[in-house]
């Protein structure tokens, strides 16, 4: 083989090479349970499932206070007996959903999230635990911002972004609907 015919080969080798490397695939990082999260963020406190479905006047308030979409209408809820809820839900990532389970108090603030479900390339940093605690003690009093009321991480801002706006839209559903249930 002469030297161009080694060279264009050797070219092409790593330009396939080098292709092929930038192709990355999402990986599904299931983080824990249901259960599991029931567990961490109520210990063992009683819980009743509750069966909702949003109306259509209830999904028009929540997205108009909140200033995000509802995805889902039927809502994954348990209630404890002093009034606390347990919800899970799915927000958006970069592309894919990410499953979530959130407390709230019986006075709507935040307790604690933990994330179930990650099927993202990059933004996992989400999941730490000095990032969600900033969430702890918010309510629907006010309508939080990335890079204001809540730290933004550099490689995760559309994930950071979006679970604040699912936890506006959560503690506007909380205001508007839960809290009279």
């Amino acid at each position: 083989m002469d030297r161009r015919k080694f060279n264009k080969l050797l070219l092409l080798s790593s330009a396939t090479a080098a292709l092929s490397t930038s192709v990355v695939l999402a990986e599904d990082n299931i983080y824990m349970s249901i259960e599991q999260a029931k567990k961490l963020l109520w210990a063992d406190t009683p819980m009743t499932k509750i069966a909702l479905t949003l109306t259509d006047e209830q999904v028009e308030l929540i997205e108009d206070a909140s200033d995000s979409n509802v995805r889902n209408n039927n809502l994954q809820l348990w209630k404890t007996e002093k009034g606390g809820w347990f919800i899970v839900d799915q927000i958006i990532g970069k592309h894919e959903n990410i499953d979530i389970a959130f407390a709230y108090t019986s006075e709507g603030k935040v307790k604690g999230f933990e994330i179930l479900r990650y099927v993202e390339t990059y933004g996992y940093e989400v999941n730490h635990p000095k990032w969600r605690a900033q969430f702890h003690g918010k309510d629907h009093s006010e309508l939080l911002e990335l890079d204001e009321q809540i730290k933004n991480i550099s490689g995760a801002t559309l994930s950071c972004k979006h679970i604040t706006d699912g936890i506006n839209r959560l503690s506007q559903t909380w205001f508007l609907v839960l809290k009279d249930l």
